[in-house]
């Protein structure tokens, strides 16, 4: 019987097998047992297009990272000459991965927990691991979007709040340069009007000392995230169905903003300056391990295999779907729209710093979200139209981040329906809306005065080296515990044709090799955390590492707990 554990290579599990007719089919030397679908079992959903399963793969992995860490790390690693390790990585790191869980997300039709009784049941923790590390990621993502709308609530005044120094916020050292103004000097001491609108007004950070004292929830973004939740919730509380459906806004419009932003860019003063500061390549960057580090994480981070996504995904598509060229599309996609936003970002750098009259060097000293939220926002207020242009921008935003937090979630919901159906099936819309709850709840810390403080704690630590040390874990149970051979001989029944020697050896080796050099390198060289001017204090670091292990600790107190109650000698189980 094939039924559960697909122990026999020439066997595939009944839940995975098209609805066939119960004959035998040979395929490649191979007999392979077709069983037909018990009418007891519930059918899947599937999507409804194929470009509704395009549209959310390629939401999920277009997200904030692609607009500003990208260009961020890009410049700080040798312009142009970065893009050979960057492409090297996708190439031998990334895309394998990303196809591996196209396929066997398509193949088993399963989400994550479940799919590991078809492959190596032992390593079925990994599947609570991501799930973990989903709800820890909602705990902070979302509330960047908050962040975005209330940038749009406020682009709606008369006046841009970020453009003026006259506001009850605002300090001593607030020095409103807009282009009109000659006669306004920028000294080391001066904060612009942005600024202090992000720190004092949206994030109120200096009411908060550090991590060891928050303050109070800010009430205006507890009802901006709530709005945000409430979005997310009514668009997969159906499954892929809805979700399918508000991709093809939430996906498609992020571009048109990236265009129109581009050719405005594109024709501002300076904006050459900012292109050259981004491209012009530094090839002795190569030689420094840094750069091959951060090409690795950012590809492995665009992309995001082992989030569960691509798995809950995958298995909502027809049994014969070409998911190969699904991957090379997607893959390919993303990796454009890094490069894209690279320009979009910076021609408007370079136009701040002809503005500033400073070098681009200086403009572009902010990471993360604060060159959205302070520098763009900025840049944004001087232009002609600067209404329109903040309110599509932060639209933008907020798209790139809600597409991504579907996906995120339906990992999890995936997940959980597929390993407890009889108790879920049937309850999803109240499943899912006890899912957005608990995330709004763990949420809430990243709401208050230092809550900015929190979402980098949970950036830097709560996520990266979990995640990777987990999809390490899926890679080498794949290759090495089910078997190369195995694996690509369910591609072969799905496809019509078997992955070449370059997947295999990718699958193999490179990829545990790529996934191992990003561990030790971050073991090797922690990141030292700061956010403004509040340098992360030791025990922070130890609270981080805490948060990464809590979720990754699943995994060999899953295998501890199947041993001990697994029947038959050690090499049975």
């Amino acid at each position: 019987s094939c039924s559960n554990t697909s122990l026999l290579s020439s066997c595939t599990p009944s839940s995975l097998c098209p609805s066939g007719t119960g004959s035998s089919v040979p395929l490649g030397g191979l007999r392979t047992l077709v069983v037909q679908q018990t009418s007891l079992d519930r059918p899947r959903e599937t999507w409804s297009k194929k470009m509704d399963f395009l549209l959310s793969v390629i939401g999920y992995a277009v997200d904030l990272g692609n607009v500003w860490r990208f260009p961020y790390i890009c410049y700080q690693n040798g312009g142009g000459a970065f893009l050979l390790p960057y492409l090297l990585m996708a190439v031998f790191g990334g895309v394998p991965l990303f196809y591996m869980e196209l396929a066997l997300g398509q193949f088993h039709r399963s989400g994550c927990i479940s799919i590991w009784k078809h492959i190596c049941p032992i390593f079925k923790g990994i599947g609570f691991a991501i799930c973990i590390i989903a709800l820890y990621i909602a705990f902070y993502y979302n509330t960047i979007m908050a962040w975005a709308l209330y940038y749009l609530i406020s682009s709606f005044h008369p006046t841009l709040p970020w453009t003026t120094c006259t506001n009850s916020w605002n300090t001593a050292n607030c020095n409103r340069y807009m282009s009109s103004d000659h006669n306004v000097s920028w000294s080391n001491s001066s904060t612009s009007p942005a600024e202090e609108f992000y720190t004092r007004q949206v994030l109120q950070v200096h009411l908060s000392p550090g991590l060891h004292q928050l303050g109070s929830v800010s009430w205006q973004l507890a009802l901006c995230l709530l709005f945000i939740f409430t979005i997310v919730y009514f668009s997969i509380w159906k499954g892929v169905k809805t979700s399918g459906k508000v991709v093809w806004v939430t996906a498609t419009f992020p571009y048109l903003v990236l265009l129109v932003l581009l050719i405005r860019g594109a024709t501002l003063p300076g904006a050459w300056r900012g292109v050259v500061f981004y491209l012009k390549p530094d090839w002795e960057k190569l030689l420094s391990t840094t750069v091959w580090i951060d090409a690795a994480a950012q590809i492995f981070f665009s992309l995001g295999p082992g989030f569960g996504v691509l798995l809950a995904f995958a298995s909502y598509n027809p049994f014969h779907n070409n998911c190969y060229k699904d991957a090379l599309v997607t893959s390919s996609v993303n990796c454009l729209t890094s490069f894209l936003s690279g320009f979009v970002i910076f021609t408007v750098l370079g136009y701040m710093a002809e503005m500033r009259q400073q070098s681009v060097d200086a403009v572009a000293k902010d990471a993360g979200p604060s060159l959205l939220f302070i520098i763009y926002a900025e840049a944004i207020a001087n232009m002609p139209a600067a209404t329109f242009f903040a309110i599509i921008f932060f639209l933008m935003i907020i798209m790139l981040g809600l597409d991504s937090t579907f996906a995120g979630l339906e990992g999890v919901i995936t997940a959980m329906l597929d390993e407890f159906p009889h108790v879920l099936a049937k309850r999803r819309e109240w499943f899912v809306f006890g899912l957005v709850c608990v995330c709004y709840l763990g949420a809430l810390s990243t709401l208050t005065y230092g809550g900015a403080f929190v979402v980098k704690l949970f950036e830097e630590y709560a996520t990266g080296p979990a995640v990777i040390t987990v999809v390490l874990l899926e890679v080498i149970a794949v290759s090495w515990f089910y078997g190369t051979n195995r694996f690509c001989n369910d591609v072969q029944l799905m496809l019509g044709f078997a992955p070449g020697c370059f997947w295999r050896v990718c699958w193999v080796a490179i990829c545990p090799c790529f996934l191992l050099f990003i561990i030790i390198s971050f073991l090797a060289f922690p990141p030292e955390v700061r956010l403004f001017h509040y340098q992360y204090p030791p025990w922070t670091t130890v609270l981080g590492y805490c948060i990464g292990v809590s979720s990754f600790i699943c995994v060999p107190a899953y295998m501890v707990y199947h041993l001990l109650n697994a029947k038959g000698t050690f090499k049975q189980v």
